[in-house]
C-alpha cells in the first residue's frame, strides 16, 4: 500500500519592510557620523608653513593663499591656492601639499634674483626675472649680481633688461657690477656696463644674452679697457695718465 508524502510548506516572504528600515537606520548613523565629523577639530586645517620664500614676505605668502587654521581642510583646493599665490609677481610657482589630519604646507619657487638697486635713502631691492622689486634684507643679502643705477621706475628697457639677465649663467652674472641706461636713437635700450675688473662695456639689452661670450672672453684675455658690443665690437684699453700725457707732447 503506498504511502502519502505530506507537502512541505514553503517557508513564509521576508519582510521588505525590515530592510527599508535598517537602511534608513545605517543612512541616518553616517549623516549623524559625517555631520559630528565635519564640526570636530580633526577636519579643520591645524597648522600652515610656508617654505622656499627668500624674497617675498611670508606674511605676503599667507594673504595670497588665504588658507588659516580653523578652515575647513577637505574645502581647501590645492589647485586654487595655487594660483592665488603665483598671482604675486615674484613667485614663480606653488605647491601646496596637503596632509591629514589638517596639516598644509605651501612650498614656494620665486623667480631668480638677476640684479639689485639701490635708492637714494640706500634701501635696497632684488629685481627678479620676472621684473618685480622686491626688498631686500640689507644685512642679510649677497649683492652677486650687478646693481642697476640712474634707471626710471617705469622704464620699459628695465623689465627688458631683467628677461635678458635672466638667461645668463650665474657665474658670468656674478662679473657685472653695474648697469646704467645709456639710450641713443639707433639703440633706444642700449646700456652701459662696468665690470669687477675693471672694464667698461657699452652693448643693448636686446644683444647681451648674445654677447656676453665676446664678453667673458676679453676680459679673459685683455688689459681693463672700454668695449662696444653693438654692430660692430670694439676694444681699447684705458690709457694711463702718463700715457696719455705722452701722446699730447707727441701731438704738439
Amino acid at each position: 500500500m503506498a504511502e502519502l508524502i505530506p507537502l512541505l510548506k514553503e517557508p513564509p516572504p521576508r519582510k521588505r519592510g525590515s530592510r527599508k528600515l535598517i537602511f534608513i537606520l545605517l543612512l541616518l548613523f553616517l549623516i549623524l557620523l559625517s555631520i559630528l565629523f565635519f564640526n570636530s577639530t580633526i577636519s579643520k586645517v591645524s597648522v600652515v608653513t610656508v617654505e622656499g620664500g627668500q624674497f617675498t614676505k611670508e606674511e605676503d605668502i599667507r594673504n595670497a593663499a588665504s588658507v588659516r587654521p580653523g578652515d575647513a581642510f577637505f574645502g581647501t583646493i590645492a589647485g586654487t591656492v595655487e594660483k592665488r599665490i603665483a598671482a604675486l609677481g615674484s613667485v614663480k610657482q606653488a605647491t601646496v601639499e596637503k596632509t591629514f589630519p589638517g596639516k598644509v604646507k605651501i612650498i614656494v619657487e620665486e623667480y631668480p634674483a638677476v640684479a639689485f638697486e639701490m635708492d637714494d635713502a640706500g634701501l635696497l631691492s632684488a629685481i627678479l626675472a620676472s621684473g618685480a622689486i622686491i626688498e631686500a634684507d640689507t644685512g642679510s643679502a649677497v649683492v652677486d649680481k650687478p646693481v642697476l643705477s640712474g634707471w626710471r621706475k617705469d622704464d620699459p628697457v628695465k623689465k627688458k633688461l631683467c628677461l635678458a639677465l635672466a638667461e645668463i649663467p650665474p657665474e658670468d652674472l656674478s662679473h657685472l657690477s653695474e648697469i646704467s641706461p645709456s639710450p641713443t636713437d639707433a639703440y633706444p635700450d642700449r646700456i652701459r656696463i662696468y665690470t669687477r675688473s675693471g672694464f667698461e662695456v657699452i652693448t643693448a639689452a636686446s644683444l647681451l644674452k648674445d654677447k656676453m661670450t665676446t664678453l667673458n672672453s676679453v676680459v679673459e684675455e685683455r688689459a681693463p679697457g672700454r668695449m662696444t658690443l653693438l654692430l660692430a665690437d670694439t676694444y681699447s684699453p684705458f690709457q694711463s695718465e702718463t700715457e696719455e700725457g705722452e701722446d699730447k707732447k707727441t701731438e704738439n
